[in-house]
């Protein structure tokens, strides 16, 4: 009883904090925005600006909107990874995810090259982008299950998603090697990953995929919950190793693999957020580490995108870099301070 009073009051504190946070998040920039003024804006008020309404509601609510989804679905898919493979290094895109979409956009940015005028501008356009990039982590994601139906070991689906990673990843510095110098720029700021400039038509299909990723999730709850006790007590359970392995990864592949179509990759999020989750609740429960990990998720990336906006400055830092600059030293304070993993 005592125990489900703390966590009560833990999910009470973080949801104070993302609110907090997400309209510290919109009223913060190269202008600034006054809270109330936010809020009338959010409300169906104008405010007092004209400006001041434009930027909140087609920039900045996109813009924090987006950081909550991809947020939380990093923050699930690490989750999902690190139980699953019983592994603390595994991360949403252990399985090459991040590299097939980086392999997609890199042959889209490459492939215009060879194409004038209009038709390289089409082919460079949002939407092609973001098609690419999920292509290519939809490719991926059929040859790990097509593996994953052959292999029964869950540690050798690890190492052969970490072995397309790499073939991957070479596949990309070859294409980036034989790039000019304007199709290389372009390419890296898109790995350097990104939360604004979406559309809301793009926001609606990325709830829709974050949605779907959830309810499998929470599906597989329980099952996870067994997994971490060992295989073979699982199996004495009835559980269906094999289907549930092919849930685990189907939303992974959803969330990580619509999150980096539609903000690039991101790093460190996946990695360390669930880390974190367990070291201040103290549970291996994914009853409650879920709903942790999603609120731990869309705090950490809004804190990280408010101080790379650079307030009252017009510069704006890669999102990639800060969430690692920021996150990691935490996340190793942490772990030094308690000496070892929860897990």
């Amino acid at each position: 009883m005592q125990a489900t009073q703390t966590y009560r009051g833990y999910f009470i504190i973080l949801t104070v904090l993302v609110f907090l946070a997400f309209m510290i998040n919109i009223s913060l920039g190269s202008v600034t925005i006054p809270i109330d003024e936010v809020f009338s804006a959010l409300f169906g008020q104008n405010a007092s600006k004209e400006t001041w309404n434009y930027i909140v509601t087609q920039y900045r609510l996109p813009k924090a909107i987006t950081a909550i989804i991809t947020g939380s679905g990093l923050a699930i898919s690490g989750l999902l990874m690190q139980t699953l493979f019983r592994n603390p290094l595994a991360g949403p895109f252990v399985l090459g995810l991040s590299s097939g979409a980086s392999l997609g956009v890199a042959i889209l940015i490459l492939g215009a090259g060879a194409f004038g005028g209009f038709m390289s501008s089409v082919l460079l356009s949002e939407w092609s982008l973001v098609i690419a990039s999920a292509l290519g982590s939809f490719l991926v994601l059929l040859a790990v299950l097509a593996i994953t139906f052959r292999v029964k070991d869950t540690m050798a689906i690890l190492i052969i998603g970490l072995m397309f990673g790499s073939v991957t990843a070479a596949v990309v510095a070859v294409l980036s090697y034989f790039s000019n110098a304007e199709q290389l720029q372009q390419y890296v700021f898109w790995s350097f990953g990104s939360l604004g400039n979406q559309s809301w038509q793009g926001i609606l299909i990325l709830c829709i995929c974050f949605g779907v990723g959830l309810l499998i999730s929470l599906r597989t709850s329980k099952s996870l919950n067994a997994l971490l006790l060992g295989e073979n007590y699982a199996k004495s359970m009835g559980l269906h190793i094999k289907k549930t392995t092919l849930l685990v990864i189907f939303a992974t592949s959803i969330l990580a693999g619509s999150i980096t179509a539609f903000a690039g990759p991101i790093a460190f999020v996946g990695l360390a957020v669930p880390h974190l989750t367990r070291q201040f609740f103290k549970t291996s429960n994914h009853f409650i580490l879920l709903p942790a990990v999603i609120l731990s998720g869309s705090l950490l990336l809004l804190l990280c995108d408010t101080l790379a906006q650079l307030p009252f400055s017009e510069y704006t830092l890669p999102i990639n870099a800060i969430t690692s600059i920021i996150g990691a030293p935490v996340v190793i304070w942490l772990l030094v301070r308690k000496r070892k993993l929860l897990f």
